[in-house]
């Protein structure tokens, strides 16, 4: 089986999330005895700020901890028919332009022989629905939504069993609990400032619990403006900037426990969909706690695997138990691991995501089913075509656009 992945980078995670979980999951499908290749556009501003930041020594820690990985760029002049040739399945990442989005569209409806799946791990489906507008999927065989409530906004743009919610999700042959306990101290939070979407939760449920139970807190990150710095003085934070994704075991080894605070459209418009730090923190064995957040679909147990703590006073209650409490820190450190290796590894998304193509290979199982594809009349994502009056919701189903039958993908 070849698979191609088109993502915005996978040699950079400068504020990149998705390139930690994309790494884990190629890996694993590598070691299946996949034939993987990815690629990234030509000048992708994760990369640049990375470089820019860092220059080429940033992109170690990745090449030392992943050297079966790697990826091809493309330009404005590739062909993209090249890319393709040979592929079993394409997977393009919603973090690309929509042109090139639309052209592999276009190439699957000409009669390109693979499963092609739109994979979307961002909350503009909801904050920027208009800029969701862009992209043409009407080529496309499904779509792979990181959680259920994403998943059920598809579904109510038409895309009804041709939809697939696909966690991210923790790389447990990289991110685990250190082979030897040294000791541990403090605080720490792994996370960029971003555009101001959890600045009053960060204050209530981070910076001060963590000064009021007296554990010394240090941050990792990009994207921290000045006033967001000046905050962080305030609250004695000691800032680190930018940590490569392949470093944060280490760093989790260090220290007493860690803080899950979601960005507000995952408190709120989406819940159920944690950051990929949960997974990746819980992996490492290392006691967290969450700020209010709503696991709809029961992908942890909170009060086993995390604590959880519903205002600021109960952080800080929760933070100084953690402090005094070495048997509760161990306790959460086992079950959170155990529920990561049971449910939530890079290997168990592998495998949904090859069950996803032989259902989609087998019309019976997904058209028998009542599920269609928008196409191109009315469909999401038409780009400049689409108007006020032919396309009144995003993702308004047209006719029913049944796949071709194909022969099943043998990993």
């Amino acid at each position: 089986m070849r698979l191609v992945y088109f993502t915005h980078s996978l040699q950079s995670c400068w504020n990149h999330g998705n390139a930690h979980f994309l790494r884990g999951v190629l890996r694993e499908l590598i070691a299946r005895g996949i034939d993987v290749a990815a690629y990234e556009p030509e000048n992708a501003w994760s990369l640049q700020n990375l470089l820019g930041d860092h220059g080429a020594g940033g992109l170690e820690p990745y090449r030392s901890a992943y050297p079966e990985l790697s990826s091809r760029t493309f330009g404005p002049k590739t062909k993209l028919e090249a890319l393709v040739d040979g592929a079993d399945l394409v997977v393009v990442h919603e973090w690309n332009e929509p042109a090139l989005v639309a052209e592999i569209g276009k190439l699957r409806a000409k009669g390109g022989q693979f499963t092609l799946l739109f994979h979307d791990t961002h909350h503009r489906a909801v904050s920027d629905p208009e800029a969701m507008r862009a992209f043409d999927l009407s080529g496309y065989d499904g779509v792979l939504a990181f959680g259920e409530t994403l998943a059920e906004v598809y579904r109510k743009w038409g895309w009804a069993n041709r939809v697939f919610v696909w966690h991210e999700a923790a790389d447990t042959r990289h991110f685990h609990p250190p082979a030897e306990e040294a000791g541990r101290e403090g605080l720490v939070w792994i996370g960029n400032w971003g555009d101001g979407e959890r600045t009053e939760e960060l204050e209530q449920f981070l910076f001060r619990p963590g000064r009021e139970a007296k554990l010394p807190l240090e941050i990792y990150g990009v994207r921290y403006p000045p006033d967001a710095l000046a905050l962080l003085e305030k609250y004695d934070v000691a800032y680190r900037g930018w940590l490569s994704n392949a470093r944060a075991p280490e760093v989790f080894a260090r220290r007493i426990a860690t803080v899950h605070v979601p960005r507000r459209f995952y408190s709120t418009i989406l819940p159920g969909i944690p950051t990929i730090r949960v997974f990746e923190a819980l992996a490492c064995g290392i006691p967290l706690v969450s700020a209010p957040w709503q696991d709809s679909e029961g992908l942890f147990t909170p009060g086993e695997d995390f604590l959880t703590a519903e205002d600021g006073e109960e952080m800080t209650r929760q933070l100084a138990r953690l402090k005094r409490d070495p048997e509760l820190r161990r306790s959460l450190a086992e079950h959170g691991l155990e529920t990561i290796r049971a449910r939530h590894t890079c290997g168990h998304r592998a495998d949904e995501l090859l069950a996803v193509v032989e259902r989609l290979q087998c019309p019976s199982r997904v058209g028998g089913e009542g599920g269609t594809r928008p196409s191109s009349r009315g469909g999401w994502g038409i780009g400049p075509t689409i108007t006020a009056d032919n396309n009144p919701s995003p993702g308004q189903p047209a006719a029913d656009h049944p796949l071709r039958e194909r022969g099943k993908v043998v990993a």
